[in-house]
């Protein structure tokens, strides 16, 4: 692809670096922004870096936020008693646009995967363990992770992890369909999931 300039260049080579956008896109959203007020590009810039250098991660459940608690941890309407594990904030996002779950949550930040070099330690998994560990308030744990047989290998170990405590665990109802990835499930079956989950298997 032929560049009238260099700058040009650069902005679509690094833009064409996002999932889903090739060059031709890259290029298309380049120009678009050349044609913008340079204030409104200025604002898209000073968005981007503010998420890189002010962006946390909640002290409680891992989710992404702008302190060091979420909202959702913070606030005073959600059920601690109930806490639904995911693997990542697309999952918890998916879960919280079905309005159909009122507890917590706590994000793995991934599943296991040998293959993919993931184990146990490099998740949040040790950290449900202690939250679980160290309050009488919770009483389920919701297992929300993908049908696939890497989400399967992490609910059996975490179910493993937490046999010792005094905890219902259930996983969401397979409304989701086997091997397909929980972000994706339209919200009235991802919904319909939450309400009809089942007790986990823990012998």
């Amino acid at each position: 692809m032929h560049f009238s300039s260099k700058l040009i260049e650069d902005a679509v080579h690094e833009i064409s670096k996002l999932p889903g956008i090739g060059k031709k896109t890259a290029l298309r959203l380049v120009l678009h922004l050349l044609k913008e007020e340079k204030e409104s590009t200025e604002n898209l810039a000073t968005a981007l870096v503010k998420l890189r250098t002010q962006i946390k991660y909640c002290k409680a459940c891992y989710n992404i936020s702008d302190d060091d608690l979420c909202a959702i941890c913070t606030s005073h309407r959600r059920d601690a008693s109930t806490i639904c594990v995911v693997e990542n904030t697309p999952d918890l996002m998916a879960i919280e646009n079905t309005a159909q779950y009122n507890g917590v949550y706590h994000v793995l930040g991934g599943i296991i995967s040998p293959i993919d070099g993931i184990g146990p330690s490099d998740l949040k998994i040790a950290e449900l363990i202690d939250r679980v560990k160290g309050s009488e308030e919770v009483k389920e744990i919701i297992l929300a992770l993908s049908p696939t047989m890497e989400g399967d290998t992490t609910a059996f170990y975490i179910t493993k992890k937490l046999k010792e405590f005094d905890l219902k665990i259930s996983t969401i109802a397979r409304g989701v369909p086997v091997g397909g990835e929980l972000e994706y499930a339209d919200e009235i079956t991802l919904g319909r999931s939450i309400i009809t989950r089942t007790e986990y298997p823990q012998d």
